[in-house]
């Protein structure tokens, strides 16, 4: 039974049939659709020995398998219908993927679409391209600048630690020295007056 349902959906491409049937099809169909891949003539002859019909396995090693060189797997898709009216089971379309027009985008439609966008020829002769090379070696001129580390750090001019104690203490008498100038200034004054 799941031979003839096979070569039947092979040979129409989508057959309707109940739910547990087309899922034990599906399980039935897709490793000999995976060994078509392969055409040899041990792939051919394995896959005869489950169709027995050599007519269907020409068209399988044919034209189903050039639709399906690119697919890594899932050839087939089941689209659940309403119940039966008889017996009340659950039917289902079972069909090969790569042969359902209204799923499989084509190319056609993504290029009919059109973009809505300034025309190139207004663009161009708003900016030239000439000037928008400068600007970009301007700013990268700008940050390189920026981006300078001072000479001394570079050099390794660093002031050594025994430099640094003698200019504070440098600092300090000055301080002190300016204070008491004031001080001494403070106390002439009253004496001017």
């Amino acid at each position: 039974m799941l031979s003839n349902m096979a070569c039947s959906l092979i040979k129409h491409k989508r057959i309707k049939t109940t739910l547990a049937k087309a899922k034990a099809l599906r399980v039935y169909l897709e490793p000999l659709i995976t060994k078509s891949k392969n055409d040899t003539t041990h792939s051919r002859r394995v896959v005869f020995s489950y169709l027995k019909q050599k007519e269907i396995v020409t068209e399988l090693f044919g034209e189903v398998a050039t639709k399906i060189t690119d697919r890594p797997g899932g050839y087939t898709r089941i689209i659940r219908l309403s119940n039966r009216i008889g017996d009340n089971s659950k039917m289902c379309f079972i069909e090969l993927v790569d042969y359902n027009e209204v799923y499989v985008k084509d190319t056609v439609d993504k290029k009919s679409k059109r973009r809505r966008s300034r025309s190139k020829t207004k663009s161009q002769s708003e900016t030239p391209k000439n000037e928008s090379t400068p600007k970009n070696s301007e700013k990268e001129a700008s940050l390189e600048d920026s981006t300078q580390i001072p000479k001394s750090v570079n050099t390794g001019n660093v002031p050594n630690q025994n430099d640094s104690v003698a200019d504070s203490k440098n600092k300090e008498k000055e301080t002190e020295t300016t204070s008491s100038e004031k001080k001494m200034d403070s106390k002439q004054n009253p004496d001017e007056k």
